[in-house]
């Protein structure tokens, strides 16, 4: 294991988020339910924004159920084989259903709102993660949910206005990957105004740490470099059919 660049202020919370890697591989310990509770209990802590709590979580352990998310998430194993998974969906459907048994209108149907949702659940599940991780558990987050969500939401039962964002395999690690490298932070944080020099200045160095990472790494090397990833990501749209899905759920964007 590599560790995160040493910080001058530091501390547990601080070592662990920094020291994050994707775990994909896990023990067969299972994940007890005071724990579960605890990660659950940090998600709800996070921020939100106007109290809303757009979102939901969906716990999935049904065998045939995990079995038939891995097929959707192109056939990612521990999607079936994590001791805990878990689904992070936006949700809109509860505040609309509390707000129209008072009686009153709901402007749910709009791209803030969604935003909102996405935002909301988005924060939940990194409190989520960070919770897990600071309890010894690793993990790994599953876009791969959205190759087909009109499956996952069958699947999962959601009703119009819950979408599944992506889910959560957690356990005990039984790996020990590379540290892969972040951007720099000079490419990351900006004072004052958005400094587009500094962008086009420091790709070249994060492209020659990003093809040492790659080749140097103990499993699946390979010669490529950050701005080749992000060639092959945005060569063609990902996954267009999303808007349809969300409309189809009631989101509007108008």
């Amino acid at each position: 294991m590599t560790t995160a660049e040493p910080r001058s202020v530091t501390n547990g919370t601080i070592r662990s988020i920094t020291s994050h890697r994707s775990i994909r591989h896990y023990l067969p310990t299972p994940v007890d339910e005071a724990t579960v509770d605890a990660i659950i209990a940090s998600a709800q802590s996070a921020p939100t924004s106007s109290h809303k709590q757009a979102y939901s979580v969906v716990r999935v352990t049904d065998p045939d159920a995990r079995r038939r998310l891995a097929v959707v998430a192109d056939d990612q194993e521990w999607v079936e084989l994590a001791p805990l998974f878990l689904v992070w969906c936006a949700d809109l459907y509860r505040v609309r259903a509390a707000v129209a048994a008072a009686g009153e209108p709901v402007a749910y149907d709009n791209i803030e709102e969604f935003m909102v949702a996405v935002i909301d659940t988005s924060l939940a599940a990194a409190h989520a993660y960070v919770a897990a991780q600071s309890l010894g558990l690793g993990g790994v987050m599953i876009g791969g949910l959205r190759d087909d969500p009109v499956a996952v939401t069958e699947i999962l039962g959601l009703p119009e206005l819950v979408a599944p964002l992506y889910g959560m395999c957690l356990g005990y690690p039984d790996e020990d990957p590379e540290l892969k490298p972040r951007l720099p932070r000079d490419l990351v944080l900006h004072e004052g105004r958005y400094d587009r020099a500094a962008i086009h200045a420091g790709i070249a160095g994060y492209d020659r740490t990003v093809e040492r990472y790659y080749l140097e790494r103990s499993e699946s090397r390979r010669e490529t470099t950050w701005t080749g990833e992000m060639i092959r990501k945005f060569a063609e749209p990902q996954r267009p059919h999303m808007r349809d899905y969300l409309d189809g759920q009631g989101f509007g964007f108008d």
